[in-house]
């Protein structure tokens, strides 16, 4: 295990929904799958689904724009799922939405 971590300490280090999120979040090390095989986990009285992203070894993804990034709010760092509205605002010609 790399990290196990509570629904609010994951909640604060991650930017996640809290209403989304199970009482434990479980990181595993790099090239590393929890689990045995699909015939020894029965999920299939659960009520909701699973939640499964890629590990801490993988958040780090290229960021690349050919225009200037402006109008960020103090501290903010670009994240992958920053990509689509940082595109769409430089594609309009606008600052972008914070």
């Amino acid at each position: 295990m790399e990290a196990v971590l509570s629904r609010e300490e994951a909640c604060a280090r991650f930017e996640l929904p809290a209403d989304r999120i199970g009482d434990l979040v479980v990181i595993a090390e790099r090239n590393t799958v929890l689990g045995t095989t699909p015939a020894r986990h029965d999920i299939s009285g659960f009520t909701e689904p699973l939640r499964s992203h890629g590990g801490l070894s993988e958040q780090r993804v290229p960021f690349l724009v050919n225009a200037p990034v402006t109008g960020l709010p103090a501290g903010h760092r670009l994240r992958n799922f920053d990509a689509y509205w940082v595109g769409c605002a430089i594609a309009a010609g606008e600052p972008l939405p914070v």
